[in-house]
């Protein structure tokens, strides 16, 4: 399992792990079962604090993405693809919102709103 972390990208480190195990699991990089790493072995990984892998890991669990087993460590749960993309829908949805609001504030009209859309969603599907 690779995660990368940045101090200086203004997202908290455990948010970072977070996403990057949830991207790995529902690419398939992980699977239902497999073992993650403990948090005192991915915080010594990444040298970071234990405090921010066990908020990672307990954030993990609370979305249904991994579950722990006392003494034994973490797992890569099952998932529900189907609520995995409600949730996402409902996240960009919000996100998608904020924009709407910048796009009314600086006379951007929904044509030029949706090809902005459809150009940095080609750029990033590459």
């Amino acid at each position: 399992m690779d995660i990368i972390i940045s101090n200086s990208s203004g997202i908290p480190l455990y948010e970072q792990i977070e996403e990057q195990i949830k991207s790995q699991i529902m690419t398939g990089e992980l699977v239902e079962g497999d073992a993650l790493p403990s948090m005192r072995v991915l915080a010594k990984d990444l040298k970071i604090s234990i405090i921010t892998t066990k908020r990672a890991y307990e954030d993990l669990e609370r979305d249904g993405f991994i579950y722990s087993v006392t003494g034994r460590g973490s797992f890569v749960k099952g998932i529900n693809s189907d609520i995995v993309k409600e949730n996402m829908m409902f996240a960009i949805q919000e996100l998608l919102e904020s924009a709407v609001d910048k796009a009314i504030l600086g006379k951007v009209t929904v044509d030029e709103l949706q090809e902005m859309l459809k150009l940095l969603y080609e750029e990033k599907s590459l």
